[in-house]
């Protein structure tokens, strides 16, 4: 019978994940909440309930006419979405938050529309990072700095056969002395200063430090603590899923050209 279930397999279509064919938006998931059209045609009452419900007051609302999101501490709940009576905010199910810049995720809409704005130029220490990645792949160590561990399951599951980390050469390794990267999750309480900046310090560079989640991009429900520097990549979701997670690795590395205010705009200008 096993040999029957391994011929099977043999034969059986793959079912790892097309880069090519992987999109930013999937519509049986919440992802950001975007404002509607409709505070075009009659204008937000400002009546802030979505500001109150927010639990990170990741948006705000300007005017009438203008309403800012911090993407970077979205936790992509949909609470401000069920708040607005008036459905001027509606969920995207857009899920690639992803950044090396932390303000790019930081977006001001005006009638429900805005105009993307150009990603910084890469750092010195970005572009020697993707120099010596982009072909092989990177190790990385993760450190969980308070966080609720839900990043780590998802890191986990990008390791299984669907997602298959390991294909782009990315690993985890167990001393940050082996490793390229340090991945942390969490807001980084006071505790998890000192490890966080001890793994960072301890590691040949270059190297890269990214924090992964909302808790570790803005501190999300939590004051944020000390980082060791600026991080060299923001992605945003709590959590995010396993494939938003590798496609943010590959854009770190170069293998992935993207912008997110530009997706994010595409998205937008095709849902009218």
């Amino acid at each position: 019978m096993r040999s029957l279930l391994e011929i099977k397999n043999i034969f059986s279509p793959s079912q790892i994940i097309d880069w090519k064919k992987a999109s930013p938006v999937h519509p049986k998931n919440r992802g950001i909440p975007v404002p509607t059209l409709k505070i075009k045609e009659g204008g937000c009452n400002e009546c802030k309930v979505c500001e109150t419900e927010c639990p990170t007051h990741s948006v705000k609302i300007l005017s009438n006419d203008s309403i800012r999101f911090d993407y970077g501490a979205c936790l992509q709940c949909g609470s401000c979405v069920t708040a607005c009576g008036k459905d001027y905010i509606k969920n995207s199910g857009f899920l690639y938050v992803f950044s090396k810049d932390r303000d790019s995720l930081r977006i001001t809409y005006t009638n429900g529309e805005f105009t993307p704005e150009p990603e910084p130029a890469d750092t010195a220490e970005v572009a020697a990072f993707r120099k010596l990645t982009r072909t092989n792949g990177f190790l990385y160590r993760e450190v969980a700095a308070a966080g609720n561990n839900s990043v780590e399951c998802e890191l986990n599951a990008s390791f299984n056969s669907v997602f298959d980390s390991e294909r782009e050469g990315v690993r985890i390794v167990a001393s940050p002395k082996h490793a390229d990267a340090v991945v942390f999750s969490g807001p980084v309480s006071k505790g998890m200063e000192g490890p966080l900046s001890d793994a960072w310090e301890v590691m040949a560079g270059p190297k890269a430090l990214i924090a992964c989640g909302t808790e570790a991009v803005s501190g999300g429900l939590y004051p944020k603590g000390k980082r060791p520097k600026e991080p060299d990549l923001f992605i945003g979701g709590d959590p995010p899923r396993p494939d938003v997670v590798l496609q943010a690795f590959r854009y770190l590395m170069g293998r992935f050209s993207f912008s997110f205010q530009e997706a994010l705009h595409k998205y937008m200008q095709s849902e009218k």
